[in-house]
Order: C-alpha cells, then sequence, then structure tokens
C-alpha cells in the first residue's frame, strides 16, 4: 500500500489535499502486518517509510506535517514492545484520520453558509474541501450557478464540473482558466481550497493567485476554505513542486524550456475570508 500510495501521490491521481493526507496515513498501517525483532527496528522502518511518502510531494505541508505528527507519537511513547508500538502506530493514524474529516466537513459547513440562493461562484481546481461545501449548500436547497476553471495542465477542474453535473440546484459552466477574467464580473464569490497557510501567503494549485488579483479588482468576495491544521507554523519551508513538461506538450521542444509549477502564492491581503472549522478570519 505505501507504494502504491507514492505512486498516486507523484502521478496527482490524488489531487486533495485532505485525499492525500488520509491516504498516506492509512498506508503506513502496512507496516502492522511486517514482522520486527524490536521496537527500534520497528522504529526505523516507520521513520524510513514515512520519509518515503512524504518525498513523494515535499511541497505538500498537510502530508509532511501529519506525518511528522504520526512519527512523534511513536517514538515519544517509549513503548517496550513491537506490539504496543503497533498499537500506538495505528492509534496515531487513526488519530490524525479522524481530525482531517472533521475539520473538512466543519469548514466545508461553514463555508456553505455563505452561499446564499441564487448566487454565482467561480471556483477552481477540485478542492475535496471547497466541493464538500458546494455540496452542503445545494443539500440545503440553495440554487446557484457555478463557473469552473479547467485548471491546466491536469484538468482536474473537469472533474469539479462532472461531480456537480447532475445536480439540480446547481448550474455548471466550465472555462478555460484564461477566460476566468470574463466569468468575475458575474460572480457572488470565489470558493477555492488550499494545500496551506504559510504566514501571510496561501499556497494552493497554480492558477489560484491571478484569480484572486482578478477578484480583488472587481470587488468579488475571494473565500479560501479548508482546516485549520493547514495554517504551518515552524518546522516546514515551501519548496516549490515541477511537474513533467510533458503534461503542458507532447510535442518535442526545440530552442525553449517548459517550466510546469504545481502550486502558487496568494498573498492574504488579496482575500476576503478563510474559513476553517474553527470560524471565519476576515482579512
Amino acid at each position: 500500500m505505501i507504494d502504491e500510495t507514492v505512486r498516486e501521490i507523484t502521478e496527482m491521481q490524488t489531487r486533495s489535499a485532505s485525499h492525500i493526507t488520509v491516504r498516506a496515513a492509512e498506508a503506513l498501517l502496512e507496516l502492522l502486518d511486517r514482522e520486527y525483532r524490536s521496537t527500534e527496528e520497528f522504529q526505523q522502518d516507520l521513520e524510513r517509510n514515512s520519509r518515503v511518502l512524504k518525498g513523494a510531494n515535499r511541497s505538500h505541508a498537510p502530508l509532511n506535517t501529519t506525518q511528522r505528527r504520526i512519527i512523534t507519537a511513536v517514538s515519544d511513547a517509549n513503548l517496550e514492545t513491537v506490539a504496543d508500538a503497533k498499537t500506538e502506530l495505528e492509534r496515531a493514524v487513526d488519530e490524525v484520520i479522524t481530525e482531517v474529516e472533521e475539520s473538512k466537513e466543519g469548514a466545508a459547513s461553514r463555508a456553505a453558509s455563505l452561499i446564499e440562493d441564487g448566487d454565482t461562484i467561480l471556483t477552481h481546481s477540485n478542492s475535496s474541501t471547497a466541493t464538500l461545501a458546494l455540496e452542503y449548500a445545494s443539500d440545503a436547497g440553495t440554487e446557484f450557478t457555478l463557473y469552473v476553471t479547467e485548471t491546466r495542465p491536469n484538468f482536474f477542474g473537469r472533474l469539479t464540473a462532472r461531480q456537480f453535473a447532475d445536480d439540480e440546484n446547481v448550474d455548471v459552466r466550465l472555462i478555460v482558466d484564461s477566460a476566468m477574467g470574463t466569468a468575475l464580473p458575474d460572480c457572488d464569490r470565489v470558493i477555492v481550497g488550499m494545500n496551506c497557510l504559510i504566514g501571510d501567503e496561501v499556497y494552493n494549485r497554480v492558477g489560484t493567485y491571478p484569480i484572486a488579483a482578478t477578484a480583488a479588482d472587481l470587488d468579488v468576495p475571494m473565500t479560501i476554505v479548508g482546516s485549520s491544521s493547514k495554517f504551518i507554523g515552524d518546522g516546514f519551508e515551501f519548496q516549490q513542486t515541477y511537474r513533467s513538461g510533458s503534461e503542458v506538450m507532447l510535442e518535442p521542444t526545440e530552442g525553449f524550456d517548459i517550466e510546469n509549477p504545481l502550486y502558487d502564492r496568494t498573498p492574504t491581503r488579496l482575500l476576503d475570508q478563510v474559513v476553517t472549522e474553527d470560524g471565519i478570519i476576515q482579512f
């Protein structure tokens, strides 16, 4: 399961930050079925496999911080037997997963309350927390129009559009990323997820920053939704991830290079609020 999860993260089969965090935590449970001669050997194998999982996406802050939490929980327990160490691993993984899921649901519920009947919303990529907020609003009977950017080069926005295609309360309109400036004047709000918030910058799927800047120019409220665990303090330095140029263009390149960054940074001064399970932070 660990190798499979690393491949899923590397190949971006798992798109949502929350899903990646949960999948990586669950992957460590593979170690419960392995045999170890001592707690030291178990701890070494746990740390080695956690490094492999984190290495699949070093710029993914929630993945790195939750893996560190699990490792710390097991190492600080000072357990005497391998069986006890495995029990502690299982407990730590369960705690992380529960917190991620409950936080996501709480943040989505708060964000859903900002959507009013007849609103026009724009969203970007395929954040599980942002889409859950939209689902909650629809389930409550709120009718709204939803502009979804394709989110090149991997087209994760198409998944969001398909997700709401059969929802009677949602009028879905898929647009190319560069067309967001033509859609935003008609929008009442932008709702997107986030990878993490470090200092006064939100890191999210590339394309978020130009949407935020355009929304700010047009006085369209920009709402970021995510769990409070994505507020990152000391101990993590963001490193940009660059994907293969073949995702952008398959033809051979002669005389130029292709840069394909995965994330961009949006300063909080361009935002109206960040919504978490704990409340709404206004900017």
